[in-house]
């Protein structure tokens, strides 16, 4: 029984939710709280920050205590902004890049302090309401260790290896250290280990220790949890002390055009969505529209309110989001027009639809979010922010298909909105054979897998990388250059001077940002020769009249360190697993978690063949590029898997296996398909008008969107059938042999 008063007053509420969160988010009530949208915190690439270079006071600092010293560093600036780069310029100095923040003088105070760390007894250790440890006594300091290194050991109880640090003190700090375990030993009380006010460990004391060499041993899992902690006690004692030689105020390192581009090609993208979604799936179509406006503005908003600074990977990250919402309320409207053609009414259809999607849903945006939780916990810098809006979104996407959706729909419907005509009935498909084409599949992939193989070792033979790494990756040079007040630093000229730089380094990877208060171009690019130095310097200076001396010039360590290159990888390795792990428990089989995977492994494949034959810079979007392919591939196999998992009932034999695969991968191929368009129209159009930073971006993107799409298509299910037809032929032939062995005896 329709319910018009309930029915308008949701319509009522939604829709005023929606209008007064647009009006919060691009206008605002205030001038002084204009709208969140201008609030939120926007990257280094997207608008600027504070740039910070240090010198080491000590002269000819170690490799490792400037390694160590740029680990300390990385924590400090990743309190302002997890987007924070550090990077080593030269042999004594680290240059600092820290979005969204003005004020350069808000954090040099803190960020250039050397490190303390204390070690505190038991009895000298209290703790506030918030858990952060007070203590006005120390048994010794930094300055007292004089080195700390992880190791191993056996376990004297168990014999088994455990994972260890090994600390050594100066000789004034062993004389505390021993007082101090004499006092805690018979009691075996813990000595706290304390760095900057957090609590890095908390030992308990096993024994006098008088020789100035202890041990931490029985909490580390791994050996790098050991070094992790070895390495902040070695940064509280580091020597090293650093002192400010430069600080200031960037502009975006993409410039206003991308920002200004990236923003007309994400609204007409949005509109193109808007509008496929309506002439394909009418009424519910137009409700999945206003759903789609309340999930952006309410996304802008929690970033706001979060305080989450926005990166060009993190847009990425949105943009899987937006496609993965279009997903969700593309399978419960198949869902819907199936029903309507079994000759379910619309009241049940609309129901039925929501309910038979939900697992399907569910599953994909869940197993997403697994990978965007190990991320986060794993990743650091671009990484952490990508994950950061995946996951946000992935919350706010399934709130806004499950919910908002269905309200809009059942809200319309409430007020006569009834009629078949206005949701469209699915039309019966023919099954399409796409078991019989697996070889033709199976050859077409293994061509794109071997192309990327021989462009890398062409690529690695050519140039001596296999694919072609930017400064994130590889480092390079970095000039500072003041210009005359008459000089006018504009668009036109930043492309200018960039045209110079390109033609120099044979490099389109440059890098121009502004210094706010000068006229000043701050430009990185490649590694240069001595012999590129000195051209470009020439020919800067000579054209724009600056005396040389004036351009500093310096070389810069790669800001994607080995440690975030590992961390990255061990982030998706562990991201695979648990996704193969909550699959095989939700589908309860191991087939379909291991077809999965080895479905993502194949779009990976494909993209990095985009990446080494169209030979496109290789920098920290593309991480971000890597796992929005992930995330974005999983989905789609998830819902295949889903339709075969439902259509799977009794079978005899494998051709009634076959029908089944072939009927649920042409059962979900306009969903596929639809899918793939809307994402696709978002990310063609930043390929389109986007600069050319953003271009290389959007590019391998489009491949894997395309890849994806494919993949999910034709080799998930096809993958699932071959390696279940093989698994059940090997079992069958097993059961054979074993009659066979008892009737012999």
């Amino acid at each position: 029984m329709k319910n018009k008063k309930k029915g308008l007053l949701y319509l009522f509420i939604i829709l005023a939710v929606t209008g007064l969160c647009t009006f919060t988010t691009l206008v605002g009530f205030t001038d002084a709280h204009r709208g969140s949208a201008q609030n939120i915190k926007l990257g280094l690439d997207l608008a600027g920050g504070v740039s910070i270079t240090y010198q080491a006071v000590k002269d000819n600092p170690t490799d490792t205590e400037m390694r160590d010293t740029i680990a300390m560093m990385q924590d400090r600036a990743e309190v302002y902004s997890t987007e924070s780069s550090v990077v080593q310029e030269g042999n004594n100095r680290i240059s600092i890049d820290i979005p969204g923040v003005e004020n350069a003088d808000e954090v040099l105070e803190s960020l250039g302090k050397e490190g303390t760390l204390d070690f505190v007894a038991a009895d000298d250790m209290k703790f506030d309401d918030a858990g952060n440890p007070e203590y006005t006594k120390v048994v010794c300091s930094g300055k007292h260790v004089k080195n700390a290194e992880a190791g191993t050991q056996q376990d004297e109880i168990t014999k088994n290896k455990e994972y260890v640090v090994e600390l050594s003190f100066n000789a004034k700090g062993t004389k505390k250290f021993a007082q101090a375990t004499a006092e805690a030993y018979p009691s075996r009380k813990q000595i706290y280990i304390v760095y900057d006010g957090k609590v890095l460990s908390a030992p308990a004391v096993q024994a006098e220790i008088t020789d100035g060499k202890a041990v931490i041993s029985g909490s580390f899992q791994t050996y790098a949890e050991a070094d992790e902690l070895a390495s902040m006690i070695r940064i509280g004692a580091l020597p090293v002390e650093l002192k400010e030689i430069q600080s200031q105020v960037v502009g975006a390192q993409l410039g206003q055009d991308a920002i200004n581009t990236s923003l007309l090609a994400g609204a007409i993208g949005f509109g193109l969505v808007v509008l496929f979604m309506v002439i394909f799936y009418r009424l519910p179509g137009l409700a999945s529209s206003i759903a789609l406006v309340f999930y952006l503005v309410v996304m802008l908003v929690a970033l706001n309110v979060l305080d989450i600074t926005l990166t060009l990977p993190g847009v990425a990250g949105i943009i899987l989001n937006i496609g993965m919402a279009v997903d969700a309320n593309v399978i419960i409207f198949t869902r819907i027009k199936e029903e309507l053609r079994a000759g379910k009414s619309v009241q049940s259809s609309i129901k039925i639809g929501f309910d038979k999607a939900l697992s399907a849903i569910v599953d994909g945006n869940v197993t997403t979010l697994i990978a965007a939780v190990v991320l986060y916990a794993k990743g650091s810098g671009t990484v952490k922010g990508f994950a950061t809006t995946l996951a946000l979104g992935i919350v706010l996407s399934m709130f806004t298909s499950l919910v908002i959706t269905k309200l809009i729909l059942n809200a319309m419907y409430s007020l006569g909105v009834d009629d078949v005509k206005y949701f469209g009935v699915e039309k019966e498909r023919k099954q399409i054979n796409f078991i019989g084409n697996k070889a033709k599949f199976f050859a077409i992939s293994g061509v794109m897998v071997a192309a990327c193989i021989v462009m890398l070792v062409v690529n690695n033979a050519r140039d001596g990388h296999i694919l072609n790494y930017g400064l994130d990756f590889m480092g390079g040079t970095t000039y500072d250059i003041p210009f005359s007040d008459s000089q006018k630093i504009d668009a036109d000229f930043k492309k200018e001077i960039e045209n110079i730089f390109m033609e120099e380094s044979g490099s389109n990877d440059v890098v121009i940002a502004e210094v706010a208060g000068a006229n000043e171009l701050t430009i990185k690019t490649v590694e240069l020769s001595e012999e590129q130095r000195k051209n470009l310097t020439s020919t800067i200076s000579s054209k724009y009249s600056i005396e040389e001396d004036s351009i500093q010039i310096q070389s810069i360590s790669a800001s994607v360190s080995d440690e975030m290159k590992s961390d990255a990888i061990i982030a998706v390795v562990i991201a695979a697993i648990c996704m193969l792990i909550y699959i095989w428990f939700r589908f309860k089989d191991i087939i379909f978690a291991g077809s999965a995977v080895l479905a993502l492994l194949h779009d990976v494949v494909c993209v990095l063949l985009v990446y080494a034959a169209a030979r496109i810079s290789v920098g920290n979007t593309f991480i971000a590029c890597m796992l929005t392919i992930v995330g974005y591939s999983i989905n789609a196999t998830i819902v295949i898997f889903d339709r075969i998992r439902e259509n799977l009932g009794t079978r005899t034999s494998s051709e009634a296996l076959e029908g089944i695969v072939n009927d649920s991968i042409t059962q979900t191929l306009t969903r596929s398909i639809n899918t793939s368009l809307t994402t696709f129209f978002m990310v063609v159009m930043l390929a389109i008008l986007g600069v050319e930073s953003v271009r290389d971006f959007a590019i391998p993107l489009l491949a894997g969107i395309i890849c994806g799409a494919y993949s999910s298509v034709c080799i998930t299910g096809t993958l699932w059938y071959t390696i279940k037809k093989a698994a059940s032929k090997k079992k069958a032939d097993e059961k054979s042999s074993s009659k066979a062995e008892m009737k012999k005896a």
